[in-house]
C-alpha cells in the first residue's frame, strides 16, 4: 500500500479525534427523538401505530450482532499485536475490568440503596465487557491502539464465561441465567470469529469494509439505545437521580481503577491511558440486550445500560482530548498506529 501524504493523514486524525464526540451528540439527538416520537407523529400524521423506536428483544440481539460482525471485519491482525507481544498485560488489564467495575457497581447500589431492576440493571453495566468506542478515544488520547483493541477483543470473547459468573455473583438470585452464555455466544462471539475470518479470506472485503462498517456500527448502536428510550418514555422523568450518581460513581471509580493498576504495573503512559478509558467504559449495547432478555425490553433493568452510555461517552470524549494536548514521555511505538476502524465512532 502506497503511503499517505500528509494532507491524508491530517484528515484521518481530524476524523478520528471527532468520532466519540461524533457518536455522543448522535445518541443525544437519537435519543430526543425517539422520546418525543408520539408527538412528532401525530404533528406530521404518521400513523401511530408506526414507531420506528420500539425494538423486539430478537431485534435488539439483532442490532447487536451486527455491530459485533463489523468489529470482526474491521479488526486488522496488526491491531492485536499486544496479544502476542505482551499477553500478560492484555491479561491483567482483563483482570482489572472483570474484578473492579463489577465490585463498583455492587458498591455503588449498596451505598445508594437500589434496588429491584433499578440495581440489576446497574449491576449489569458493571458487569458487561468494554466498548469498542473506547478504541477511537484511546487514538485521540495518543494512547496505545493495540492494547486497546487486544483487551475489547479478548474482553468480549469470553463474555459467555465471565458475565454470566459475575452476575450469579452480583445480581439478583431469581435472574434467571440459564441462556445467557449461549445468548453471548451466538450474538457476541460468532459474529465477530465469522467477520474476522471472512476478511481474512476474502481480502477485498478489507477495504470495503473499513469503509463502512464504523458507520454501520455506529448506527446499530444508536438505534439500540434509542429502543430503550421509546420504551421506557412514561419511565424516564421517575427514576431517582440516585441512579444517574450510581452511573457516574461507577465510570469515575473505573477510570482512577485502570489508571491506577496501570501505575502499579508500571505500564508505558501510551498502555495506561489505553486501560484507563477501556476499564471505565462499557458496552452498552450488550448490557441493554441482556437486560431485555433477562427483565424484558419495557423495564426499568434496561434504563441504567442505556444511561451509561451517555455518561461514559460524554466522560470519555473530555478525558481523550485533555490526554490530547498533553505530551507522552515514552517513545511511540508501533503499537500506537491508528486502526483503520477508527475513523468514524464506532459500538459502545
Amino acid at each position: 500500500m502506497p503511503p499517505k501524504n500528509p494532507g491524508q493523514l491530517l484528515t484521518e486524525k481530524s476524523n478520528r479525534s471527532l468520532g466519540g464526540l461524533g457518536l455522543l451528540l448522535g445518541l443525544v439527538a437519537t435519543s430526543a427523538i425517539a422520546l418525543v416520537w408520539p408527538q412528532l407523529a401525530s404533528w406530521f400524521a404518521i400513523d401511530a401505530d408506526f414507531d420506528p423506536f420500539r425494538l423486539s428483544k430478537n431485534a435488539i440481539w439483532g442490532l447487536i450482532s451486527v455491530t459485533m460482525l463489523c468489529l470482526g471485519l474491521v479488526v486488522e491482525r496488526s491491531e492485536l499485536e499486544q496479544l502476542r507481544s505482551s499477553p500478560l498485560s492484555v491479561l491483567v488489564g482483563l483482570a482489572i475490568q472483570t474484578t473492579c467495575m463489577p465490585l463498583f457497581a455492587f458498591g455503588a447500589c449498596q451505598l445508594l440503596q437500589l434496588e429491584g431492576q433499578l440495581a440489576s440493571g446497574v449491576i449489569l453495566v458493571g458487569c458487561v465487557p468494554g466498548a469498542m468506542a473506547s478504541n477511537v478515544l484511546t487514538m485521540t488520547a495518543r494512547g496505545n491502539v493495540s492494547y486497546s483493541v487486544s483487551l475489547t477483543a479478548v474482553a468480549t470473547l469470553a463474555s459467555p464465561i465471565t458475565v454470566p459468573i459475575l452476575l450469579s455473583i452480583f445480581a439478583d438470585a431469581s435472574t434467571d441465567l440459564s441462556s445467557a452464555s449461549g445468548q453471548l455466544f451466538l450474538t457476541v462471539v460468532l459474529p465477530i470469529v465469522i467477520g474476522f475470518a471472512a476478511k481474512e479470506i476474502w481480502t477485498p472485503l478489507q477495504s470495503l469494509a473499513a469503509r463502512i462498517c464504523p458507520a454501520i456500527a455506529s448506527v446499530a448502536l444508536l438505534w439500540i439505545i434509542a429502543s430503550v428510550v421509546a420504551g421506557a418514555r412514561d419511565l424516564l422523568f421517575q427514576i431517582s437521580a440516585s441512579v444517574f450518581v450510581a452511573l457516574l460513581v461507577i465510570n469515575i471509580a473505573g477510570y482512577l481503577a485502570g489508571s491506577v493498576a496501570g501505575r502499579v504495573t508500571r505500564m508505558p503512559t501510551a498502555m495506561c491511558r489505553a486501560l484507563t478509558l477501556e476499564v471505565g467504559m462499557q458496552n452498552a449495547g450488550v448490557g441493554t440486550g441482556l437486560a431485555a432478555s433477562l427483565y424484558g425490553t419495557d423495564t426499568l433493568a434496561v434504563i441504567p445500560t442505556a444511561a451509561y452510555t451517555f455518561g461514559c461517552m460524554a466522560t470519555g470524549t473530555l478525558l481523550a482530548a485533555f490526554w490530547a494536548s498533553r505530551a507522552i514521555d515514552d517513545a511511540p511505538t508501533e503499537c500506537q498506529q491508528p486502526p483503520p476502524h477508527s475513523q468514524g465512532a464506532s459500538e459502545n
